[in-house]
């Protein structure tokens, strides 16, 4: 099973256009998640924007250790959440080539990190909700109750 995704600059632009105050200057996407997660090539190394925590963090040096590390189970399972995957596609999902794995209630928003709450979505439309989500509640602190979320 593949585990990651590549998406023109086109599809990465319009898919981050909601990201803007985690801050993506001067980075540029190369890979996806079949979770819409997003590996960045900086001149500082490579980053690893996290969709399903909105954060983005410098994860490594150098492709070779991004490729040294997704070629690991604990790299697959921290970053491409491959038994998740898995399960997804035993259950009949399958994201199809503009498509990644979505949430359909959010962890964020109290959804349970399972198969049973996974849906396919277009990968523009899912990540750029994500960020609009992440934006909105960043702030709040934890186990604050949420009763409206908007989206443009």
């Amino acid at each position: 099973m593949e585990l990651t995704k590549v998406f023109t600059p086109e599809q990465f632009e319009q898919a981050l256009e909601s990201w803007h105050w985690v801050g993506l200057e001067g980075k540029v996407p190369v890979l996806a998640s079949l979770f819409g997660d997003v590996i960045f090539r900086a001149a500082d190394g490579f980053w690893w924007l996290d969709a399903m925590e909105g954060s983005l963090t410098r994860s490594w040096e150098d492709a070779d250790a991004v490729q040294a590390e997704l070629n690991t189970v604990d790299g697959q399972e921290r970053y491409l959440l491959a038994s998740l995957a898995l399960a997804a596609a035993q259950r009949g999902l399958s994201p199809g080539a503009g498509q990644v794995y979505d949430f359909t209630r959010p962890p964020v928003l109290g959804g349970e990190v399972s198969a049973d709450n996974l849906g396919v979505i277009d990968f523009v439309v899912g990540l750029n909700i994500a960020g609009q989500i992440h934006e909105q509640v960043r702030d709040l602190p934890p186990g604050s109750s949420i009763s409206t979320i908007t989206m443009s």
